[in-house]
């Protein structure tokens, strides 16, 4: 028997004991889920559903997050059941979802109403990767990890992936009029492994993941008349069971040559905040925000311990801490009975009291690189006003302030120009129109306009291209954003809904390299009608299209660029749909569902001063396709219960070369961790990993359920 079907039949056997736990009882209406659909006619609202579903074929791209990767058998098993005492306004909820499959959830309530109250909620969330990697890497999932030198496609075919298990308890209790205590603990453990490598020459590492996250957030809230408070406590902490990962005899340096590579290092935070509002008139509301936390990051660093490989006079220790300060005020107001405002003050500052210390030392004894603490404030203001026009328009008008003030490094070396002050102004406009009954839309501009202080340069020997780099985050910019949007219902049964949006940033700056610009449009409709009472069509289509222009130095030489490359990005979106659902008979519930995705992404270069290499192709463009077609039955065997049927077809297909290698001589070969019968240009032996995909993804899903209500 398969692990799957085990975990499966395990499952059965907690499902029947729960139902027989908790008998008749009310609760919320059963939801539609994309492998099988509860139907939610019928008094009783409670109900159990299970049945079995098959893959045909694996599904590495599609099946990433829905723990159904694998072609097989699934069991499909879902729960809704609450016992409710009427008497006392106390009431035991469950929820499960998803049991049979990897990506299960299951919460579980008990509340006596407006006093106290209890959850206890489980999620597992699987995230498997969609390449194959095939590779002699020998202790994969721990460390140390073994590298061997394999003729590429001869070792072992290896699936990553990772699994999140997350508790959560929540409890509140009502502590008086207006009074009460809410507190949450979530508990997520992470394990399993995803790809990785070591610099230098590229090398294959896989990251070994076993680490546990931990939140808690405790609030005492308080509301009176037009007062409410809100004060507590969120805590996190993280903790890595990995913090060194170490790769053992090489290809370059066969052996037993060892290699350390640090993993994330355990840290915690702490902080506490204070919210609060008051309403000093029917028509005005103050509101504020203020908070403090602190951030450290103390673990032992594990390189340390490792003779030859640290510098004995590097730290043992980053004693990283960053303390974060929150301070925010709001008003609203309507002084006029056809005017409205909203103002609000921001300001946060995020100081980085890490000491700068010293990491790497050169023969002298003299340090060549350093950690960069990165320290900034942050100060945004808003003021926004509506007014009631004639023939029902409204006018939206707003102005906002962001100003930045960051730390430069003044320690170690620069690699890209730094900006130590950011200012931007915004400028909001937004027309509605309640055009009738059946018509409403609104127009809305905005514009930004973002510059700053002067640069400070890296000034690096050698390395001319460096100063002349506007980095993205820190460039001038000026943004134009429009959007329209229209609801339109005709007659009673057909509704529209149009969304048109245009945006363009410009960017500039001291330098000349960079993104020059970028522009943004998306053209959407979403349509249903209602065909009679007991069927309805619903379709849409959605078109995006994004476009960014940078330039880029090429053959830097003795510190001269001797040429310029512009590559002009475009990522273009189509998305279609259409469904259709409806009652054949009194007993008998059909539907079904066809969407269609596709996206191209187009990378189009040229160059002045330079010529491309021989030994060079042009990047070629990336296509994306995924076609769904989804259909179910649900005929009612007996007043409450129903027999569902559920068909997926998934085609999916991409000729993404992420991982391919473009040859000199033409055509595409899987991408290698060159080993030693790799050949010019790829002539740098490693390991000689290789990585695929399949570039066709086909599969079909069957599945039947059972629904019983009570």
């Amino acid at each position: 028997m398969s692990k799957k079907m085990k975990q499966a039949f395990k499952m059965t056997a907690l499902a029947a004991a729960l139902l027989a736990a908790y008998g008749p009882a009310l609760a919320d209406g059963p939801v539609n889920y994309l492998y099988g659909s509860v139907p939610a006619e019928g008094p009783e609202r409670s109900w159990i559903s299970y049945g079995f579903g098959n893959w045909s074929n694996n599904r590495p791209q599609t099946g990433i997050y829905d723990g159904m990767r694998d072609d097989g058998t699934y069991l499909l098993l879902d729960a809704d059941m609450v016992k409710l005492d009427e008497a006392t306004g106390t009431w035991l909820g469950l929820k499960a979802r998803y049991l049979g499959l990897d990506d299960r959830e299951v919460k579980l309530d008990w509340q006596r109403q407006g006093r106290t109250g209890f959850s206890l909620e489980y999620n597992r969330i699987p995230r498997d990767y969609a390449f194959t990697y095939n590779t002699g890497l020998r202790g994969i999932g721990g460390t140390p990890q073994t590298v061997a030198n394999i003729a590429p496609g001869t070792g072992l075919d290896v699936d990553l992936g990772t699994v999140r298990d997350r508790v959560t308890a929540k409890f509140f209790q009502n502590l008086g009029v207006g009074l009460n205590f809410n507190v949450s603990f979530r508990n997520e453990t992470k394990e399993g492994t995803r790809p990785w490598g070591r610099g230098g020459s590229a090398e294959f590492m896989v990251e070994p993941i076993d680490s546990t996250i931990r939140i808690l957030d405790a609030a005492l809230n308080y509301s009176r008349g037009g007062f409410q408070l809100s004060g507590g406590y969120y805590g996190t902490s993280y903790n890595n069971q990995f913090t060194l990962n170490t790769s053992v005899g090489t290809v370059i340096n066969s052996g037993s040559n060892i290699f350390y590579t640090s993993l994330p290092l355990d840290n915690q935070s702490h902080e506490l905040y204070l919210n609060g509002g008051y309403n000093f008139t029917r028509t005005t509301r103050g509101t504020f925000k203020a908070s403090y936390s602190q951030a450290t990051q103390n673990e032992h660093l594990p390189t340390a311990d490792v003779a030859g490989v640290a510098s004995p006079r590097a730290p043992t220790n980053l004693d990283g801490k960053l303390v974060t300060t929150l301070a925010e005020l709001g008003l609203t107001s309507k002084p006029m009975p056809k005017l409205s405002i909203v103002a609000n003050l921001r300001y946060r500052d995020f100081d980085d009291q890490t000491p700068v210390q010293g990491i790497v030392f050169n023969a002298a004894g003299t340090p060549t690189v350093f950690n960069t603490p990165f320290s900034y404030t942050n100060t945004i203001g808003k003021l926004e006003a509506t007014y009631l026009l004639p023939q029902a328009f409204s006018l939206l008008g707003g102005v906002e302030y962001n100003a930045q003030d960051r730390t430069v490094p003044n320690v170690g070396t620069l690699w890209v120009p730094f900006r130590a002050n950011l200012d931007e102004w915004t400028y909001r406009l937004r027309l509605n129109k309640s055009m009738s009954e059946t018509v409403n839309g609104s127009l809305s501009y905005q514009y930004s306009d973002r510059d700053g202080g002067n640069y400070t340069l890296p000034n690096t020997a050698g390395e001319a291209g460096e100063d002349r780099i506007n980095p993205m985050n820190i460039a001038d910019r000026k943004r134009d954003k429009w959007k329209a949007l229209v609801d339109w219902s005709p007659v009673d049964r057909l509704a529209f809904q149009f969304v048109i949006e245009d945006a363009k940033d410009d960017y500039g700056g001291p330098n000349s390299y960079g993104l020059q610009e970028g522009t943004f449009r998306l053209y959407a409709i979403d349509a249903s009608y209602q065909v009679n009472s007991a069927f309805q069509v619903h379709a849409w289509y959605s078109y995006d299209k994004s476009e960014a222009t940078e330039t880029t130095p090429t053959n830097i030489t003795g510190g001269v660029i001797n040429g310029t490359k512009y590559n002009d990005l475009t990522e273009e979106g189509n998305s279609l749909g259409v469904g259709v659902k409806g009652k054949v008979s009194s007993n008998l519930r059909m539907g079904g569902n066809v969407e269609q995705f596709r996206s191209v992404n187009k990378y189009n270069q040229s160059f002045t001063g330079a010529t491309l290499p021989t030994n060079l192709v042009q990047t070629p463009d990336i296509t994306n396709k995924l076609l769904r077609v989804k259909l179910y039955a649900q005929y009612a065997v007996q007043k409450n219960a129903e027999l569902g049927v559920n068909l997926i077809r998934e085609l999916w297909h991409t000729n993404d070369w992420s991982w391919n290698m473009f040859p000199a001589g033409g055509g595409t070969t899987p991408w290698v961790y060159c080993g030693a019968s790799c050949t010019s240009p790829f002539a740098a032996a490693t390991d000689g990993t290789t990585v695929t995909a399949n570039p066709g993804q086909n599969s079909t899903f069957a599945g039947v359920r059972y629904t019983y209500r009570f």
